[in-house]
């Protein structure tokens, strides 16, 4: 494929995920996307964000963050940061994630990404999972981030900001490899907590294979 064809079929894919959120922000206005990124590492929080995309957003290769080179996602959050109406994050840490459950730590986070938001969105699509007590109406959606533009957008700013935080985190702890494994569970990662123990940011209750 040539790299005019693969921009056509960029420009084709973006026009869809566009007209999917269409209807609603027809309905309803201001509509945010909210995505979630963290729900499976051992270290680190999980970080959610919501966003407000303009009604005829140009921006290219949003999409599942999942699906962008690191460089790529960098290019397209700057972009996002820069032209969408709003965006607000959430964060909730380690110790939430222990205390609640990694599903409603992440149900916080989203509410605070929300509460965020500058101007306040009036509905919400979502990835996946459905928010009590939003304070808007919203829809979700499986593989939302693949469907939704809004979405992908909060898939992909969410992504840049903890992969920068856990960067960070990896100067501060270095034996656990976080700069490459973002606190996911790669076996190098589990060796390390294996010989070092866990640090200050791991899930304690997501280190069950100590006990194997």
């Amino acid at each position: 494929m040539t790299k005019q064809e693969r921009l056509e079929k960029e420009i084709k894919r973006t026009e869809e995920v566009r007209a999917f959120d269409k209807e609603f922000v027809d309905k309803y206005d201001l509509v945010c996307g909210i995505d979630e990124v963290g729900r499976g590492p051992l270290a680190g929080p999980v970080v959610t964000a919501a966003v407000i995309l303009p009604k005829d957003c140009d921006i290219l290769y949003i999409n599942d963050s999942k699906k962008l080179s690191e460089k790529k996602r960098k290019e397209v959050s700057e972009q996002i940061l820069e032209k969408a109406v709003a965006v607000g994050f959430g964060i909730s840490n380690e110790e939430t994630i222990d205390k609640v459950n990694i599903l409603n730590a992440t149900k916080m986070a989203m509410r605070e990404a929300v509460n965020n938001l500058n101007p306040k969105a009036n509905f919400a699509l979502v990835d996946a999972v459905h928010i009590e007590d939003l304070g808007i109406e919203q829809a979700s959606f499986v593989k939302g981030d693949a469907k939704s533009m809004s979405i992908a957008a909060a898939s992909i700013v969410a992504k840049v900001k903890r992969d920068e935080f856990m960067v960070e985190m990896d100067k501060k702890y270095p034996e656990y490899g976080f700069a490459s494994n973002k606190g996911y569970g790669t076996k190098a990662h589990m060796d390390a907590v294996r010989e070092y123990g866990p640090c200050p940011i791991h899930r304690l209750t997501f280190l069950k294979f100590l006990n194997e």
